[in-house]
């Protein structure tokens, strides 16, 4: 009985270690996902608040391009 128990230790330790590698290795991918869909909406922002730059830009130029009534 005591080599079961020894027998079904040492492999219930080694099922363990590789059910806890496994589990890492999904929260590593889950993490990397979700910093992957953070640097998008990122770059997103970044290119939305560069279009509305340049068209207030636009926009500045134009109406200070009008000729002034006086």
């Amino acid at each position: 009985m005591s080599t079961w128990m020894l027998t079904a230790g040492k492999w219930g330790s080694v099922f363990v270690i590789l059910a806890l590698i496994i589990t890492l290795l999904k929260q590593i991918i889950g993490f990397i996902g979700f910093l992957t869909t953070i640097i998008k909406i990122g770059i997103i922002l970044v290119f939305v608040a560069l279009f509305l730059g340049v068209g207030l830009l636009v926009l500045k130029t134009l109406k200070s391009s009008k000729p002034k009534e006086d």
